[in-house]
């Protein structure tokens, strides 16, 4: 038996672990597998990816379970090798020869050391539907509240040299200022999670004050929401299904987002007529190209000629330097929902794209979104986010900023309403448009001058063609 260890992949981006959302078809112990099959879908803060067997074999061992975080270096699964892929046998020899010296036994392997690199690269796409994420839910216990008199535990004696903890959750334990080996991990196989992260941070500065009164509420941060425990009657009716996969990285983000930024949101209306107008003109030309022309196409310039205008909102800050990054490159991302959640495609270099370009660029990202088939490099490098609910689109809302951005545009449902023009009321196609921004960076009237620049463009869009 030639056994042979695959070990999770680097997969770049400053990625050091990932969880296992789901094995490919097939996958189980005991089982056969190709070289270059599917084997596992892992999620990491960047993207879903999808991870294939350099080699062929029987699978003797797999790495972990759905829901399990697995670092880089780890092994995934373990082999026992296909004739093709197994060493060559030992030569025969004839009875003249001297006989063959007895190969000794392999050393036992030695635990992997944390400095050895991984055995491969990874290549994947994102998930629409993401494997072990449907079916029954499973139930989980939910361990009852701690008594009120009950202390913090105490961190280990002898801390981790580096605790198991996703990178998002290392983001907030910086950002709050808490030393991960200090705290007691609840998370599956000794994770850490943000949860406790947010405990120790509320323990290690809470004030030395007596408690409040009971009828005082105990703020959020400081202790776990938990649900009331219900009657055996309602607990037939109940369903619960971990947090996890993309659901469980939307969570963090924007709880990261709100956490950190100083949000502002700022609404205003915006009369379409003439977009809606020039729209129906080129529509007809667009589509014998084989192109479906959208109003995004003139969202995006209208959004690149703002953002010329006040490059401010085209900045990021870096908070590991401490530095604003102003950046003088148009990366647009574009809110989409799919049914494995909130998923952002960006639109490169939107700034040299034609608006026929930017139309197929609309199209193609829309449709590999959809179909799961989105490449991870079209989910990175966005500068300034928009996203739109469609028909669904309301009134207005206050959306949550795309962390490190800072600001997003929200585009809401055009509906026929009564407009001034000149001395005159007439009926015109209105929009309102809802903008965030980092209150940090971004003052309010920069915002306000920005998001009337943006209006200026779409009430009047023809002079989105005199743009450079």
């Amino acid at each position: 038996m030639a056994r042979w260890e695959f070990k999770l992949p680097d997969i770049g981006e400053g990625v050091t672990e990932g969880e296992i959302v789901g094995w490919c078809e097939g996958i189980a112990v005991g089982a056969t597998i190709k070289a270059d099959a599917p084997l596992v879908d892992v999620l990491t803060d960047k993207a879903t990816v999808t991870i294939t067997s350099p080699r062929g074999g029987l699978i003797l061992e797999l790495g972990g379970k759905v829901g399990d975080i697995v670092r880089v270096g780890a092994n995934l699964v373990v082999l026992d090798l296909a004739d093709g892929d197994a060493p060559p046998p030992p030569q025969a020899h004839s009875h003249h020869d001297a006989p063959p010296k007895p190969v000794p036994k392999p050393p036992a392997p030695k635990p992997q050391a944390k400095e050895d690199g991984p055995a491969a690269t990874a290549v994947g796409d994102i998930k629409e539907t993401l494997p072990g994420m449907g079916g029954q839910s499973r139930p989980v216990v939910v361990p009852a509240p701690p008594a009120a008199s009950a202390a913090p535990a105490p961190p280990s004696a002898e801390p981790s040299e580096r605790p198991l903890a996703t990178p998002a959750t290392r983001k907030l334990a910086r950002d709050l200022s808490v030393d991960l080996r200090s705290v007691a991990p609840t998370g599956p196989n000794g994770r850490i999670t943000s949860e406790d992260v947010q405990r120790a941070a509320a323990v290690a500065h809470a004030p030395a004050a007596p408690a409040p009164a009971a009828s005082v509420g105990v703020p959020a941060h400081r202790e776990p929401i938990r649900v009331v425990a219900p009657t055996p009657a309602q607990a037939a009716l109940e369903e619960r299904e971990p947090l996890r996969g993309v659901r469980k990285k939307i969570f963090d983000q924007m709880a990261r987002s709100k956490q950190t930024a100083a949000h502002f949101t700022f609404v205003e209306e915006c009369d379409v007529t003439a977009l809606k107008e020039l729209r129906a003109r080129m529509r007809p030309a667009a589509e014998k190209q084989g192109v479906k022309l959208t109003f995004l196409p003139f969202i995006l310039k209208a959004v690149v000629a703002a953002l010329k205008r006040h490059p401010d909102l085209n900045s990021a800050f870096d908070e590991s330097t401490g530095e604003i990054v102003r950046r003088k490159y148009y990366n647009l991302g574009i809110a989409s929902s799919t049914d494995a959640g909130l998923m952002v495609p960006v639109i490169k270099d939107c700034d040299r794209r034609s608006l026929l370009d930017l139309a197929r660029e609309v199209q193609r990202l829309g449709e590999a979104t959809k179909s799961g088939k989105v490449r991870k490099e079209d989910l990175q490098g966005s500068t300034f986010t928009i996203t739109s609910l469609g028909q669904q689109g309301g009134l207005f809302a206050t959306p949550i900023l795309n962390t490190p951005e800072v600001g997003i545009l929200g585009v809401h449902q055009m509906k026929r309403k009564p407009v001034v023009r000149g001395d005159q009321i007439v009926i015109g196609e209105v929009m309102l448009l809802s903008l965030s921004f980092d209150h940090r960076l971004i003052d309010g009237h920069v915002g306000a001058a920005f998001a009337y620049e943006v209006i200026r463009f779409l009430e009047d869009p023809d002079q989105l063609f005199l743009e450079a």
